[in-house]
């Protein structure tokens, strides 16, 4: 099958396409697939998207963004299948999707890993985004499509509504060409860590009062590796630039990983991507008890469930005090990942999106 991916970002840029899908690449060509990627943003757009000002550089890079579109779309006989990831085009109706799915009948898949039909959801969301986004396209174009994608099964039931054909396409980690290193801990100082970018920094917060408390009694730091830190300060507080080159090295570092989430629907569309990336490398994950959270780590077993501050508090308090309870869920972290979330676990219903029509 020849298949276009229509995405919003360059490849290798954005998490959501990197352990969606872009990872999957080499066994679609393995299994006789050929395909292209079309980005909506250029590099060049991409690189100040999120900066302040810049206003010139980021409308002319929208602009050619949709002039990309129009060429995909006179394009479109060259293609058995169209895979929309998230939206064709940020702002405005789903007219390209319509174009795609109905004018042109295109077999198209619709892939989406958050519950991106909230309006306003994140704080990243700037003043543009609130003003020209319509947050109804996404029924609209699961009715649309072929065959639907979703992260989770709280997303699944969203999909239902509007397509019988929705499968779980879970995020997942290449455990064996990229999160394929664990280590045993041998630092002083025990660390726990949080990674993530400046769209989801703020979930950090939620945790502050915990840090406080435990800088009373116990000796720690907390790594946060994102593009932005954190507003809070702490005197156990290190922060890391997030860097693709050096990213597993720093997350090795970490004795826990840190998931904190509101309990709130926007966050029961995540996938839980911070904790398999924790567990993949051998890090226990303390997470909130919202989502698909529960899904991933079995409490006790490979990570800790927290319903509350004072959870928060306790296991991490048990994590520092108890090296061998930390141990035991070290152990049992990467295991889960690559028995359920991993590229090869997932493979055969990865590729059921494009062969099971």
């Amino acid at each position: 099958m020849r298949i276009l991916f229509l995405v919003p970002y360059p490849q290798g840029a954005a998490p959501s396409q990197r352990f969606r899908f872009e990872q999957y690449f080499a066994i679609l060509k393995k299994n006789g697939h050929s395909f292209e990627m079309s980005p909506f943003l250029d590099e060049q757009a991409w690189r100040i998207l999120y900066q302040p000002g810049h206003w010139f550089r980021k409308i002319s890079g929208i602009f050619r963004g949709y002039i990309h579109r129009i060429k995909d779309i006179l394009r479109l006989g060259n293609y058995d299948i169209v895979f929309i990831h998230r939206e064709a085009a940020p702002f405005g109706p789903p007219l390209f999707e319509w174009i795609i799915s109905r004018l042109y009948k295109k077999y198209t898949i619709y892939d989406f890993d958050d519950a991106i039909w909230i309006p306003n959801a994140s704080e990243s969301n700037n003043r543009l985004t609130r003003l020209f986004k319509s947050f109804s396209n996404v029924k609209k174009i699961c009715s649309w499509s072929s065959k639907v994608s979703a992260g989770n099964n709280f997303l699944k039931d969203y999909a239902l509504k509007y397509n019988e054909k929705v499968i779980v396409n879970p995020t997942t980690i290449d455990t064996d060409l990229h999160h394929n290193t664990t280590t045993d801990h041998t630092n002083d100082t025990f660390i726990f860590g949080w990674t993530g970018s400046h769209s989801t920094i703020q979930y950090l917060d939620l945790l502050y009062p915990v840090f406080l408390e435990l800088e009373k009694s116990e000796k720690f730091e907390l790594h946060v590796i994102c593009d932005v830190p954190p507003k809070f300060k702490l005197k156990s507080l290190k922060f890391i630039p997030w860097k693709k080159e050096t990213e597993i090295e720093d997350l090795l570092n970490f004795n826990v990983g840190l998931m904190p989430l509101p309990d709130d629907i926007w966050s029961k569309g995540k996938c839980g991507f911070k904790a398999l990336q924790y567990m993949a490398l051998g890090i226990p994950a303390l997470v909130s008890d919202v989502g698909v959270n529960a899904e991933v780590v079995d409490h006790e077993k490979n990570g800790c469930i927290c319903k509350s501050e004072e959870d928060w508090i306790f296991y991490m308090k048990k994590l520092i005090r108890e090296p061998e309870y930390l141990k035991s869920l070290s152990s049992n972290s990467r295991d889960k990942i690559v028995s359920r979330y991993s590229v090869q676990s997932n493979k055969k219903n990865f590729l059921s999106l494009f062969e099971d029509k």
